[in-house]
């Protein structure tokens, strides 16, 4: 396979602390070199629509008030609503949520769904906060940034620091406000006012059908595979247990603390998962442990890490011993690691492909609340399993007749499906 970098430096150029928005804006060029997109439809993309700021009061428990920060990244809507999700977090910048919007918007044209992307957030360690403090916040950001967003313009999700019953005090906020009851304004609510059947687990186990689909590809069975997960939350886990119910030996997975590591194979169902139990993989009683570290070097088939962005780096790349990486979490690979896998031969499956299945289980949802009508689990487990494939499909036929990674593959198909609605539209004088 040919090797395609991202631009003509060496691996040794790219920092290490490479922001979100750095590495979509390095990814969105190295797709504009492989497609037939107008410079004038790849300098908008280059650029959100808009980046909304405002600061969110929140009245304390002890009478107090602080006022924090939040923000709202809308970068393209051409295909359809802006989509995206809302963390809570003190690291939240806008720049961050600029890039991470840019994301969103690659992953739900892969995936071929109506939807822009979109990413947004409150600058706070919601561990500081009571559940009374968390839900104020929440209304009080709703309430901020409701002219901009809504089941028609802007649709968010849960995200970091943020949930279900987050999503439950949002929807319930603006609901209050349009004084109709609302349901597809957010994504990942409660089923019992709205939200779908199987959200929760569908990032995990879209991982874990890119996953299959992979070692396929690449002529293993999956029976005989073996397979490590760093990160053991919603994703890690779903994506591991799925796997283990189909064969394959999950031989590691690790929470901040550390992994269980057994040759032969975890029971990945008796792990407790981080919802289960937070910070509970250690208390596995597994022959062995390893750091995080180590999970990331072991010889494997299927390296799934699924815990936080840029753990793949310059520093450890060369160490790295699975057969395939599959990206769980959010930009898990560096520029510069990706570079070098590439190099020497490892594939890596994109995030914006193998952990689609949160956004694409929330257009169920906002289908489901549009229509007022719940689907049954099975229907959407085969929905999903339907349109993972055909993700699959496209981004493989790419990857064979242009000869490139995977990555660049799955950007060459959103920006051909963006490129193609912006040329369609044209451009408002």
């Amino acid at each position: 396979m040919a090797t395609n970098t991202l631009d003509d430096r060496d691996a040794d150029d790219y920092s290490e602390t490479e922001s979100a928005l750095e590495t979509a804006l390095r990814q969105l060029s190295a797709a504009a070199t492989q497609v037939d997109v107008d410079d004038g439809v790849i300098e908008r993309l280059k650029h959100p629509t808009r980046v909304v700021e405002v600061g969110v009061p929140l009245k304390r428990d002890d009478g107090s008030v602080e006022v924090y920060t939040g923000y709202r990244a809308q970068h393209d809507d051409v295909r359809g609503p802006y989509k995206g999700g809302l963390r809570f977090h003190p690291d939240v910048t806008a720049e961050e949520c600029v890039g991470l919007s840019m994301w969103m918007t690659w992953k739900c044209a892969v995936m071929d769904l109506p939807f822009g992307g979109a990413k947004g957030g409150v600058v706070v360690n919601p561990k500081d906060l009571s559940t009374e403090e968390k839900e104020r916040l929440t209304r009080r950001f709703a309430e901020e940034i409701r002219d901009t967003i809504g089941p028609k313009q802007d649709i968010p999700a849960p995200d970091m620091g943020t949930d279900a019953q987050t999503m439950a005090w949002f929807m319930d906020a603006y609901s209050m406000q349009e004084g109709e009851t609302t349901p597809g304004v957010v994504t990942g609510k409660p089923p019992v006012i709205g939200g779908s059947k199987g959200r929760e687990e569908a990032p995990g186990r879209s991982v874990a059908i890119i996953a299959r689909e992979a070692l396929e590809y690449y002529d293993t069975d999956i029976g005989e595979a073996t397979v490590a997960v760093q990160g053991f939350g919603s994703v890690g886990a779903n994506a591991a247990r799925l796997l283990d119910d189909w064969g394959a030996d999950v031989v590691a997975v690790s929470d901040v603390n550390g992994a269980a590591y057994d040759t032969s194979g975890l029971d990945t169902h008796a792990v407790p998962s981080h919802e289960e139990e937070p910070e509970a993989v250690m208390s596995y009683d597994a022959p062995n442990t390893l750091t995080n570290e180590e999970v990331l070097e072991l010889d494997v088939d299927v390296l799934i890490p699924a815990a936080i962005g840029n753990v793949l780096t310059a520093d450890n790349a060369d160490d790295v011993q699975a057969n395939i990486v599959v990206e769980g979490a959010n930009g898990p690979t560096t520029s510069a690691a990706d570079t070098i896998l590439e190099e020497r031969g490892i594939p890596v499956i994109p995030d914006i492909l193998a952990n689609a299945g949160g956004v694409t289980v929330s257009y169920f949802e906002w289908l489901q609340d549009i229509n007022r009508r719940q689907w049954p689990l099975e229907r959407v487990h085969e929905e999903l399993e339907s349109m993972m494939l055909s993700a699959w499909d496209d981004v493989r036929a790419e990857v064979e007749a242009r000869d490139v990674s995977w990555r660049d593959a799955a950007y060459v198909v959103a920006l051909e499906r963006v490129g193609e609605a912006k040329s369609s539209r044209g451009l408002w004088p």
